[in-house]
This record gives structure tokens, sequence and C-alpha cells, in this order.
């Protein structure tokens, strides 16, 4: 159960809870990894950790694998957007960045979580891309960054195949305390001109 549901069940306090949790699932083994098993490696300086992207992807799919197909529930777990966040902060920070300003805007203007989350994860390999391709910033591992990412993407789209379809058929639950953009143009009545 993701911390969404959570949130809808037992209320915003134990919700963010779960939220935080599991994003430090996503995060911590990451970093652990970095700091503890590559040092003692050797691998440090240009061969750090940070350097080798498909490690810290490895690790962190681990962790996203183990929430999403949790043995603990059945193997029906969360979507792992949160898991998946906490990795993404550890490899690649801007990118997040950009997503959750993705996020934000996309639940203060929708109300969607589900509609937000798909957004946030497609902007993600597009920043990548841009900022290695328009931007010519030196990204260490790019092409396996922007595989990744892409199929990051593709499995967050998987698992809200459910919410897709909501979406479609305008049944998606909405989050209205968290609209703080909503459209002034829905307020007001239609008025009948004769």
């Amino acid at each position: 159960m993701g911390s969404t549901n959570i949130m809808r069940t037992l209320g915003t306090k134990w919700g963010i809870i779960v939220q935080v949790i599991d994003i430090l699932k996503g995060f911590v083994p990451v970093m652990l990894f970095a700091n503890l098993i590559g040092s003692n490696w050797g691998m440090c300086g240009e061969d750090s950790f940070l350097n080798l992207p498909i490690l810290g992807i490895i690790v962190g799919m681990s962790a996203i694998a183990g929430h999403v197909w949790s043995c603990f529930v059945k193997f029906k777990g969360g979507k792992g957007v949160n898991t998946a966040a906490g990795m993404l902060i550890a490899i690649l920070p801007i990118e997040f960045g950009v997503g959750i300003f993705v996020f934000v805007l996309t639940v203060g203007i929708s109300g969607y979580v589900s509609l937000a989350s798909m957004l946030a994860s497609s902007t993600i390999p597009l920043v990548l891309f841009l900022r290695y391709n328009l931007f010519r910033v030196d990204i260490k591992g790019y092409f396996t960054l922007i595989y990744f990412t892409l199929g990051f993407l593709l499995l967050v789209l998987f698992t809200h195949r459910s919410n897709i379809a909501r979406l479609i058929s305008g049944t998606e639950n909405k989050f209205e305390k968290w609209r703080f953009l909503k459209c002034a143009c829905s307020k007001k009545k239609a008025y009948k001109i004769e």
C-alpha cells in the first residue's frame, strides 16, 4: 500500500511518514553502497560509485522491485514512485528536482497524484536528454542513465495502468486539498445569454 492510499485511509500524518520511509528505501541503499561498499572496493576518485551509474541503478532497482513486488504483502506492493524518487535523488538530483517541480505543479492544478507521478517520471529523461544534448553538460554514464530513465518511465506507466484507465473514464480520485492552483474558470457559473 503506497503513501497516497495511506493518506486517504489513515490521514496526512501517516501518509507523510510512509512517504518518507518509501523515499528512504530507495535513497539509503544507493548512498550506503556509494559510501561504504564502493569505497571499500577502491571505487574512489575518477572511478567512484557516482561515476558508475549502472551500480547505483542496480541497487536502486532492487529496492524498487522489493517495494512493488513485496513478499510481505503477497507480491502486491506500492507503485514504486517514492522508492524510485529516493534512488533518483542519489543518482540524478537535478533531473529529480525538475521532476518534483512538475509533480507539485500538476497536483496543484489537477489534484491527480497519479497523473503527477507519470508526468514527473516523463520529465526526468527529457531533462537528462536536454542537459546532455542541448546544454552540453558532461554526464558520466549518460547512455546508461537515459536508457534507465526511459525504462523507469515504462515501469511507472505499467504500474499506473489502472490509474490511466480511471483518468480516461473520469473516475480517478483527486486530492482536492492539495489543489492550490485551481483554475478560476472552474469556479465561474455558466450564465445563459438570452
